[in-house]
């Protein structure tokens, strides 16, 4: 069985939740206090934060690298596009994810006003940039959910509780957000400390 160490709040952790979720298979989540990290966890992951996913010999982590693991263990349904091509695209996006919005997550959480607010901005910036793609498909790829949905759900469900608030021009991006958390495995992979993010 697999099991995987998880920030109660922490985004990436979420993420690796939610494919959990979305698989159905057989799990256990361990939650873990990040402002009081359990000594193991230091162990397993030299970088010593969630999420980190157990099982048998193996221990991974990095949120992306887990995921990518989990969909090829368990391809059903598959999360990363099948098409060769289509992966090579797919994770650019997951790279530029990572880059472009969620490096600045700690300034958010933890950082002096002037950069959080800095930070608020580039991601605004980046959501109403991407917005238009939404008035023509359901998801990020097209019609099908995929890993990239997967990767910027627990962003959006967190835009109130970072205090960023979206242009009109990025409406789109917010009804996609709604199709995203009305998902069942999205609503199941929540803790209650995400729930309590948005009223």
């Amino acid at each position: 069985m697999m099991t995987l160490y998880s920030g109660t709040t922490d985004p990436f952790s979420q993420r690796c939740r939610i494919v959990l979720y979305e698989k159905g298979m057989d799990f256990q989540v361990i939650d873990v206090d990040v402002e009081n990290m359990p000594e193991d966890i230091a162990v397993m992951n030299p970088y010593n934060r969630v999420p980190v996913l157990v099982e048998r010999d193996l221990v991974l982590h990095e949120a992306n690298i887990i995921n990518e693991y989990i969909d090829e263990r368990f391809p059903h349904p598959q999360l990363m596009p099948a098409d060769p091509v289509m992966r090579g695209r797919a994770r650019l996006f997951l790279f530029r994810f990572e880059n472009e919005l969620f490096c600045h997550i700690d300034t958010l959480e933890k950082g002096p006003k002037k950069e959080a607010d800095k930070a608020r901005a580039i991601i605004r910036d980046h959501l109403t940039l991407i917005a238009p793609v939404f008035q023509k498909q359901k998801y990020m790829l097209g019609d099908e959910y995929s890993m990239l949905d997967v990767a910027i759900a627990p962003l959006l469900w967190r835009l109130e509780y970072y205090g960023i608030q979206l242009p009109k021009q990025a409406a789109p991006v917010l009804k996609y957000a709604e199709r995203l958390f009305s998902r069942p495995a999205f609503i199941e992979a929540m803790t209650p400390s995400e729930k309590a993010m948005r009223k």
